[in-house]
């Protein structure tokens, strides 16, 4: 099945869908699509139905009976008739959907599924009914029947522990935003790394974000502070408010004010859990519920430390949260008069120090797991994790952006490499590397085996006496933004 061209991307996720629905296996059979909201899932599912010549029903938030009216008038449109199709339940309803396969492959979607279920309870119920082992559906149909959602609790929730639709799909296919470099080719930036990084910093990869900002992006990097402005920090576009709806959308989330208040704490780097606790002054035994609900719904993520276990730290993974916590959720009145322009260059160290700083970092780990060769890291990569090093020296720890790590199938974990991301406007110099060498001296593994490469990462490039001595040296790996969107 040719993916359309209206479709960016998202190659990997049509190849599952075309695979899922154009199999000619009897029986009907369930899938699941999900991931958070403005991602192009129902575009994507709309062309499959197009191409396949299949059905496709959006719910929306209202009465199970507004929802089985509207079921039945596109039920009819999709089969022809002139009146609508009037179903009495939802049990009559699903076995009329499934029958829509008697004659041949075809997919069943039903967009927006966590809407009926808030009306519904039991319809995941009703549905493992209709799809039992000996039901019609499955002895006699070829149905392929879809369900897509963004609440994240609910859908995931759909196919664990004792869930009634557990062991029931035969897939789930959850659709994320784009990564870095897949959302520059998006946006028309691929040949310009720092542009790129910049966008990416602020709006992170979700493909809705395009058109709610203009549809362009900067043109070019003295572009990007008059396109910030306009774009980002006006009240009269769409991203203004966008950071803040994302949390307060969540029909799992029951108090937006606590969550909100763990997402500042963690965009104005408090990353480990006491840090975070110490913000909100909170003991740290409260925060479970709070870390794990904005997790469950994608806003936040927790990285395991490289080397000390039971340590882990928090990122906001949404970066127009992160925005909206920093800079425009703090200054809205000014923002609101006009003062946009003022407002960005007046907070120019909390952008560097906040926002473009970590995200140069957490680029350079995804970097090292996605497109890194294994000539550069020393290995394949099993995971890429930060941490922190003891150092009786200087009688403190030292933080380490990056570690990878390899994991074979027997044996214990090694360390092929180590690294800095330095996402300032410097030049990284011998210095850095100096300072990495230090750091490789402290790990616990530095007398065991070949010792790891060293890693430095530079927004800003490097200066010339550390290329010289990168160059005559095979353990040193110097990774600027053109390598980063481009190379290996």
């Amino acid at each position: 099945m040719l993916k359309p061209a209206r479709l960016f991307g998202r190659d990997v996720e049509w190849r599952e869908l075309g695979e899922f629905t154009s199999s000619e296996r009897q029986g009907a059979s369930l899938g699941l699509v999900y991931g958070r909201r403005r991602q192009g899932k129902t575009l994507m599912l709309e062309l499959l139905a197009r191409e396949r010549a299949g059905f496709l029903f959006a719910a929306t938030q209202q009465s199970e009976a507004q929802n089985l009216t509207d079921l039945g008038a596109a039920y009819a449109s999709f089969r022809g008739l002139r009146r609508p199709v009037v179903f009495g339940h939802w049990r009559e309803a699903l076995d009329e959907l499934l029958r829509i396969g008697e004659d041949r492959a075809v997919p069943v979607v039903i967009d927006e599924f966590p809407y009926l279920v808030s009306a519904t309870p039991a319809l995941p119920s009703y549905l493992q009914q209709a799809l039992s082992p000996l039901s019609h559906a499955k002895e006699h149909t070829r149905t392929r029947l879809i369900l897509c959602g963004s609440a994240l609790p609910t859908m995931a929730q759909l196919l664990g522990g004792g869930a009634p639709l557990r062991g029931r799909a035969s897939m789930e296919l959850v659709v994320r935003p784009f990564r870095f470099r897949e959302a520059a080719d998006f946006w028309g930036v691929a040949e310009d790394p720092e542009v790129a990084f910049k966008l990416h910093a602020l709006v992170g990869g979700t493909p809705a974000y395009k058109e709610m900002s203009g549809g362009t992006g900067p043109d070019g990097p003295a572009d990007v502070d008059r396109w910030v402005a306009r774009r980002l920090l006006n009240p009269a576009s769409a991203m203004f408010r966008e950071g803040g709806l994302l949390l307060r959308e969540e029909p799992s989330i029951a108090d937006p004010t606590s969550y909100a208040a763990v997402l500042a704490a963690v965009s104005a780097g408090h990353h480990r859990r006491s840090e975070i606790a110490g913000a909100l002054e909170r003991p740290s035994s409260s925060l479970a519920h709070l870390l794990s609900g904005l997790q469950g719904i994608g806003l936040l993520e927790q990285s395991e430390d490289a080397i000390r276990d039971k340590r882990s730290v928090f990122r906001v993974a949404e970066p127009v949260v992160r925005l909206h916590q920093l800079l425009i959720q703090r200054h809205e009145p000014e923002l609101v008069v006009g003062r946009a322009d003022q407002v960005w260059q007046e907070n120019a160290d909390t952008v560097a120090g906040k926002i473009y700083g970590p995200h140069f970092e957490e680029l350079a780990r995804q970097w090292c797991f996605e497109h890194a060769g294994p000539e550069t890291l020393g290995g394949r990569p099993s995971w890429v994790r930060p941490t922190e090093i003891a150092c009786r020296e200087h009688r403190r720890g030292h933080e380490l952006d990056v570690v990878v790590g390899e994991s074979p199938a027997f044996g214990t974990d090694r360390i092929t490499a180590i690294g800095e991301a330095k996402g300032t406007l410097t030049p990284v110099g011998l210095p850095h590397l100096e300072r990495l060498e230090h750091l490789r001296g402290l790990l616990p593994s530095a007398r065991v085996g070949a010792l790891p490469k060293l890693l430095l990462f530079a927004r800003s490039g490097f200066t010339g006496d550390l290329r010289r001595e990168a160059d005559r040296r095979s353990d040193v790996e110097l990774v600027d933004l053109h390598r980063m969107y481009r190379g290996e």
